[in-house]
């Protein structure tokens, strides 16, 4: 036991727990006014559930045991045997702090999903595909890329942070679910403009700083590492940030805020699966390229696909995290972390690369059926989406009554 790197576990397990008011800022900032209360409710009330299905079911079905390197056990539901000393997951720490920490992952990532539904579902149909998307997609995926035995642990597939775990997942599932749901009314006829400038960049910089928790926290001691993943956190991010104002300019002649928001998210994103493994410097180059790749797979889905993944999860999540998988397995060197087994194909091993790439099929083959099979669980209870009248009144009104 170490009482630093307990204080620190538990400092980030704080910071990742910001992340998702910050979220809710985020997306409120970006939607329709008469939509704002209910996007921010989606963040809010998964604040709640989260935690409650994480103490009763969720930390044992990700971390407590395992069946076919698929799913945990029943050994730690509500919490039992879960004290004050270390368990299998870290010497230094009580098993509580680990507990904890990890709980911040399992509230943020169902949150980042519904950004593709802004503005069309109904409330009570999002609450149970949350409980439903997170025992059947996100405690499973947790145990397969950082649980004993996991599957993907097992091939050499590596995740530092959450790139498969927490933007894949979220990110695909953002997908199906605006494919299911179908474009908001009025969608091809005008244009859905920021309404709330500062709550998006509010939102952006709690990210940020939650981040630096989400990340540095995952080497789960108080040591270089941490320092590691930090300074690569912040050199990804301010890279992207910059990329995607100079993509901006060039489109419109003009930066802009929400875009340098945006564009710090996503070099957040792809820099999770490889912060503590890969060199500081390559940082600067996942950062600098992921503003492009996901700035043009949103025109891709908005402008020539016509689908209406209404605040980009998919754009900027899904897609930043098949980046940052991607770059992992290029730039990651197991002399910077051994869990690593390999170094990356940029050093001349290709063994590395081919493990994430099997990490990432799996895992959107994993986010699309667990999606489609919640989905269809919850048209058995309620319909999905509101019905017009509900969205032209706004979801604030008809879906709270405030």
């Amino acid at each position: 036991m170490n009482a630093g790197d307990t204080a620190f576990i538990l400092l980030c397990a704080a910071f990742v727990f910001i992340m998702t008011p910050g979220l809710a800022f985020f997306y409120g900032g970006m939607v329709r006014r008469k939509n704002v209360g209910n996007t921010m409710m989606q963040c809010v009330f998964i604040m709640g559930v989260s935690v409650i299905m994480w103490v009763l079911v969720g930390y044992a079905l990700s971390f407590g045991g395992n069946h076919a390197g698929i799913i945990g056990g029943a050994k730690w539901f509500g919490f039992n045997g879960v004290g004050m000393k270390p368990g299998p997951y870290a010497d230094t720490i009580p098993n509580l702090a680990f507990a904890a920490f990890q709980m911040m992952f399992a509230m943020i990532t169902p949150a980042l999903i519904t950004g593709s539904v802004a503005g069309r579902m109904k409330f009570k149909a999002l609450v149970l595909f949350i409980i439903l998307w997170s025992l059947i997609v996100y405690y499973p995926m947790a145990h397969m890329v950082w649980g004993e035995g996991g599957f993907l642990a097992e091939i050499g597939s590596v995740d530092f942070a959450g790139g498969n775990v927490v933007h894949i997942t979220s990110g695909v599932s953002g997908l199906v679910l605006a494919l299911t749901l179908g474009k908001r009314r009025g969608y091809d006829q005008g244009a859905y403009h920021v309404h709330n400038t500062p709550f998006v960049f509010l939102g952006a910089a709690l990210l940020w700083f939650g981040w630096y928790g989400f990340n540095a926290g995952s080497a789960l001691a108080a040591n270089g590492l941490a320092a590691h993943a930090f300074m690569t956190t912040a050199l990804a991010s301010a890279s992207a940030m910059m990329s995607w104002m100079f993509i901006d300019v060039i489109k419109d002649g003009k930066p802009t805020l929400v875009g340098a928001s945006t564009g710090l998210v996503v070099g957040l994103v792809a820099i999770t699966p490889g912060a503590g493994f890969v060199p500081i410097w390559s940082a600067i180059i996942i950062g600098a390229l992921v503003s492009p790749i996901c700035c043009g797979t949103i025109s891709l889905l908005k402008g020539k696909l016509k689908i209406d993944d209404a605040l980009d999860a998919f754009g900027c999540h899904g897609i930043g995290g098949v980046w940052g998988g991607i770059a992992t397995g290029l730039f990651a060197k197991h002399s910077i972390n051994p869990v690593a087994r390999w170094d990356g194909l940029f050093f001349g091993n290709y063994r590395l690369f081919v493990a994430q790439i099997i990490g990432i099929v799996v895992t959107v083959a994993v986010a699309i059926v667990g999606t489609l099979v919640c989905l269809g669980i919850v048209r058995l209870f309620t319909e999905l989406r509101v019905d017009e009248k509900a969205e032209k009144v706004g979801l604030d009104i008809s879906q709270h009554g405030e």
